[in-house]
């Protein structure tokens, strides 16, 4: 991104250059902890997801996921789809505000109700992923006072971890600048 700035002309001014960055570094290493579990399903449970699971091993995971609150994580779809669709046609058309949100709500009503379709989806990929005995053992750490406090606290450790990378990413990203800077300067190109 190039914009105009006081301290660094020519570039995003930082904290836009290091939000950003962050935001990379943040998919990036999503991207590659998905990757590696991945990997370590293929190598490890491939027997698992080339048979369906059971509807035992399938119920048990929809436990856990309840356990887990993934509804809470599934209920915003439905709105997220309808309101994307409603500003598709106020695109078209910016007069029909009144009428498009009065629909969207409508629809958002009655479309609430399928995220039980996902719950019952990412069941089935949860559980072609572990044994039922691995899922059973899974569901008595969720009951445990263990289980529950990783439930409660592992969201609040992520996003200290995510404000953490964060200021890891700007102070990275200062430094980044004025090596470049530097080495640009060593070049001819004043930047």
């Amino acid at each position: 991104m190039i914009v105009a700035s006081s301290k660094h002309r020519g570039f995003a001014s930082p904290g836009r250059a290091r939000n950003a960055l962050a935001r990379y570094i943040l998919v990036a290493l999503i991207a590659g902890v998905l990757a590696a579990g991945a990997g370590r399903a293929a190598a490890q449970g491939a027997a698992n997801t080339a048979h369906p699971p059971s509807q035992a091993s399938i119920l048990l995971a929809k436990q856990i996921l309840q356990i887990k609150h993934a509804d809470a994580i599934f209920a915003p779809l439905v709105r997220g789809v309808v309101i994307k669709t409603r500003d598709f046609f106020l695109q078209t058309n910016f007069m029909w505000g009144k009428d498009l949100n009065e629909v969207a709500d409508d629809l958002i009503k009655q479309y609430s109700a399928r995220t039980s379709e996902l719950l019952n989806d990412a069941a089935r990929i949860y559980a072609s992923h572990f044994t039922e005995p691995e899922l059973k053992e899974l569901l008595a750490f969720y009951q445990s006072p263990l289980g529950q406090k990783v439930i409660m606290e592992e969201p609040k450790a992520a996003d200290e971890s995510m404000a953490m990378a964060g200021s890891w990413a700007d102070k990275l990203s200062e430094e980044i600048i004025d090596k470049m800077r530097a080495e640009m300067k060593k070049r001819g190109h004043d930047i």
